[in-house]
């Protein structure tokens, strides 16, 4: 029984989809790092390396850096975590990781647009730091949109 159940849940994936994947894994771990460096700062409360610019501790430490105590780049650490374990199950051809994954980076992109909206017109300043999230969201979106749909073996879309 847990045979079949594992062949409906699990299909063998091509070569360049799969290579697609670890290159979106390898994206998310780099935001996993960037998003991790600004939750562990807003923790500590340590000063934002930021290049002597002004506009990052004025983002950073404005009313929408955080939702309640929470920061939002720790809720940036559970995306891109998610984006990540979903990418590397999906590399290894599990069907459900790749629908979420599509899911999740789409949240992501909708989460970038409000957030760089609020750094243009709102506060009127930009986080480098951020910026670099949205590049990376940018990024993983640009994969969703250019991967072509997966095809069973007949050659009929999934």
């Amino acid at each position: 029984m847990s045979a079949i159940a594992a062949s409906s849940t699990t299909t063998s994936i091509s070569r360049p989809r799969m290579i697609v994947y670890i290159i979106a894994a390898a994206i998310a771990l780099t935001g996993l790092a960037d998003a991790t460096y600004l939750t562990v700062q807003h923790f500590t409360g340590e000063n934002i390396l930021c290049g002597g610019s002004a506009d990052c501790a004025r983002v950073l430490g404005s009313a929408y850096s955080h939702l309640g105590p929470i920061p939002v780049a720790g809720l940036g650490v559970l995306a891109y975590y998610t984006v990540f374990s979903l990418a590397t199950f999906a590399a290894f051809g599990h069907r459900r990781a790749g629908r979420l994954f599509v899911w999740v980076v789409c949240l992501m992109f909708v989460g970038t647009l409000w957030f760089l909206f609020v750094q243009a017109f709102l506060l009127h300043a930009f986080c480098r730091f951020c910026l670099l999230s949205a590049a990376f969201v940018f990024l993983l979106t640009g994969i969703v949109v250019a991967m072509p749909p997966p095809q069973d073996k007949d050659g009929t879309l999934d």
